[in-house]
């Protein structure tokens, strides 16, 4: 299997970098374009795979096309690798907004398929939504669920809600971001030095979400486990519901979910 990337900016490193350690792909058949000219040798010199300024040298030769690039630059990007790409070709997409229809007309022949990824892939623990095209079928979707696991987990779902996915699990890391440094704000105020308190801050995240995802728990009752009666935790949680935390999380997903559907109509 060849990929190619047409776009090489941080999710596509972080795919990159999730599928070059797998064993089914060499190094030598990932390819990737992008504009600049520095990045590319970067990309090349850290994971020893082609990088270079355009996709004429590798488009017509692949058997994946990933569709990397930010949404104000894809219709031209499109237009100048649509006539190229292979027949039997997967185009994969992860360009917000860009719904299915718009791609099936860009590329009438392809199986073609859209993703929303997140910036976890980086370090193995991405979260992937796929959901395929009218001529997608199933060992296309199995493909890109290989591509997608390499670095985090995978759901199928219907293109209709990849706008919730956009806003929750695509925006999601950065909501989380600012939960880990107001919680190690607190821990600097009651003593701790800042990398200890930041370290203490986000093991704490990543130990709660994964007992959520390995207990099949949910997070009411896993909240209820270590939230004694009269206890300091409970002092904590009453502050949160006080100051509207909840209230706010549903708000920064929903305000991210409504953007990206005004993206989607333009």
């Amino acid at each position: 299997m060849k990929i190619g990337f047409i776009g090489g900016g941080a999710m596509a490193e972080a795919i990159v970098c999730g599928i070059s350690s797998q064993p089914w792909i060499k190094p030598q058949d990932i390819y990737i374009s992008d504009h600049k000219e520095k990045r590319c040798n970067y990309l090349h010199d850290k994971y020893n795979v082609n990088a270079s300024v355009g996709a004429q040298s590798f488009i017509k030769s692949v058997d994946v096309v990933i569709l990397a690039i930010k949404p104000q630059s894809a219709a031209k990007a499109i237009d100048e690798i649509k006539g190229l790409v292979k027949s039997d070709a997967i185009v994969i997409s992860i360009i917000a907004g860009m719904l299915l229809t718009a791609l099936e007309k860009a590329f009438p022949v392809n199986p073609v398929i859209r993703v929303m990824p997140n910036t976890p892939m980086a370090v193995g623990a991405g979260m992937s939504a796929i959901a395929l095209g009218k001529k997608a079928e199933e060992v296309h979707g199995s493909i890109a669920e290989k591509i997608f696991s390499s670095a985090g987990r995978v759901i199928f779902v219907e293109e209709k809600l990849m706008d919730a996915v956009s806003g929750l699990s695509g925006s999601g890391p950065a909501f989380i971001f600012v939960l880990i440094d107001a919680m190690s704000d607190a821990g600097v105020k009651a003593g701790l030095k800042r990398n200890a308190a930041i370290q203490l801050a986000a093991q704490t995240v990543l130990g709660s979400a994964k007992m959520v995802l390995e207990t099949g728990m949910h997070p009411a009752q896993l909240r209820d486990q270590v939230t004694s009666p009269g206890g300091t935790t409970i002092e904590g949680v009453h502050v949160m519901e006080q100051r509207g935390v909840r209230g706010a999380m549903i708000d920064a997903v929903t305000a991210a979910v409504e953007k990206s559907r005004a993206m989607g109509k333009k």
